[in-house]
């Protein structure tokens, strides 16, 4: 039985036109969207409810949200905990109109469980042509997706917007990386999704096993779920050993796709007409910070057009720097560095802070370098750093020199076996946490 829901007449503007869009214009239609999405979900949102009260007054200025309350994740976490269905009650409406149900990763902690409706799914795809359209996939190519199809959204969502464009979407699930390899091969796809770690263990899965990777036809890599896709060496990295293009794309299960890069550079566009972005000035209490403005930022989004699961003032942890362009292909607002780092995962050793894409951009310029992992150690008051890399002696010592030129510290680089490490699928998790363990088993 379909269901006609608040929302249900949700439509986003042409692509390329609203890119070009002045600053007013685009403005006047975040404020028009942001009011049409508050009076369809307060009715029956409780969650926002409580947040905002039954009747807030509409904005009317951009500048209007700086009064309103945040939402963080841990708020929706505790409010699933606390309902009967393990469902955070900022969903809109009754679980029987929605059609799709995905998790976060928990790699922070607790999954948390978002659904999405009909509309809200068409919403999805509709702000993924963006990625897509920059990138220059088109309806003839082939996509495959390399990802094993579990809970998480993006995955799901990538699948719907090649579909919805006319590409062929191929699935790569239930494989093995060499298969996938092979797949691909058999397969001639053009365009590849996946994260930037597993690029570059596919592309060690083909030195190993004498795949020629170079000869695929894939011309374009559209990479997320980590911080790689915007650092000049993991972009490198990846684009030497394909022989093809690398696209960052980030987004997020609790609100939505938001970001798209192009082919020639790395960085993210925020995608606008989605979305409202704020910019959350994140202090620096480190010693001998410089004076002057601050420079990086947690961005803040408001989902625009997801009436079914709506994220007002989301916190989203992602650290950016960011600047408003006034030519080029595109006019959004534009984070020349991609998503820097997750600001709870930002660690401040010796006064310096050091953030996972840092250490990341350092290492990936010693192509000997197999796999790492990062260990955080607590000595005394002090947080420390040791890199356990797989590499021979003398790169583990070149390594060590260029975290001290590059970073001014002193980081130990202990060398380990091959294939001892972990790869990863998904989002890897390079840096452990050691310091709750007791020092001598660090």
């Amino acid at each position: 039985m379909q269901h006609t829901l608040p929302g249900s007449d949700w439509q986003l503007p042409p692509l390329e036109e609203c890119w070009q869009w002045s600053l007013d214009r685009l403005a006047q239609w975040q404020v028009d969207a942001f009011n049409r999405q508050l009076q369809a979900i307060l009715p029956t949102n409780r969650f926002y409810q409580q947040k905002l009260g039954t009747n807030p007054a509409p904005i009317r200025h951009l500048d209007d949200l700086a009064q309103w309350p945040m939402t963080t994740k841990a708020e929706l976490v505790e409010a699933a905990q606390q309902a009967p269905t393990g469902i955070s009650p900022h969903h809109t409406f009754d679980t029987r109109y929605y059609t799709r149900l995905h998790r976060t990763s928990g790699t922070k902690g607790r999954p948390l469980v978002i659904l999405d409706s009909e509309t809200d799914w068409r919403w999805w795809s509709g702000t993924w042509q963006h990625v897509l359209r920059a990138a220059g996939v088109t309806p003839d190519d082939r996509v495959f997706l390399a990802f094993s199809f579990g809970p998480f959204i993006g995955f799901w969502s990538a699948h719907q917007a090649c579909v919805d464009l006319g590409a062929l979407a191929i699935p790569g699930g239930g494989l093995s990386s060499l298969a996938r390899l092979e797949f691909m091969r058999q397969t001639a796809a053009a365009v590849v999704c996946c994260t930037p770690s597993y690029a570059m263990h596919l592309a060690e899965v083909a030195a190993d096993n004498g795949f020629p990777l170079a000869e695929l036809p894939v011309r374009i890599l559209i990479v997320a779920g980590e911080a790689g896709g915007s650092v000049p060496e993991v972009r490198q990295h990846i684009e030497k050993a394909w022989r093809a293009r690398l696209v960052d794309h980030s987004g997020a299960t609790e609100i939505g796709p938001w970001g798209f890069g192009w082919p020639d550079r790395p960085g993210l566009h925020i995608i606008e007409t989605s979305f409202i972005a704020e910019l959350l000035p994140l202090e620096d209490t480190s010693p001998g910070r410089p004076e002057g403005p601050v420079t990086q930022f947690e961005l803040v989004l408001t989902s625009l057009g997801r009436i079914g699961a709506p994220a007002i003032r989301y916190r989203t942890g992602d650290v950016v720097e960011a600047h408003r362009p006034t030519d080029g292909p595109c006019r959004f607002l534009w984070l020349p560095r991609g998503v820097i780092g997750r600001a709870d995962d930002m660690v401040t050793v010796r006064g310096v802070n050091v953030f996972p894409s840092g250490i990341d951009a350092i290492v990936r310029q010693f192509p000997q370098v197999a796999e790492y992992q990062v260990r955080i150690l607590r000595r005394g008051a002090m947080d420390e750093l040791v890199v356990d890399a797989e590499c021979d002696a003398e790169t583990a010592q070149r390594l060590a020199a260029a975290l001290h030129i590059q970073l001014g510290l002193r980081i130990p680089v202990k060398t380990v076996p091959a294939d001892s490490l972990p790869r990863f699928e998904a989002k890897a998790r390079r840096w452990l946490d050691h310091r709750h363990l007791p020092a001598e088993k660090s």
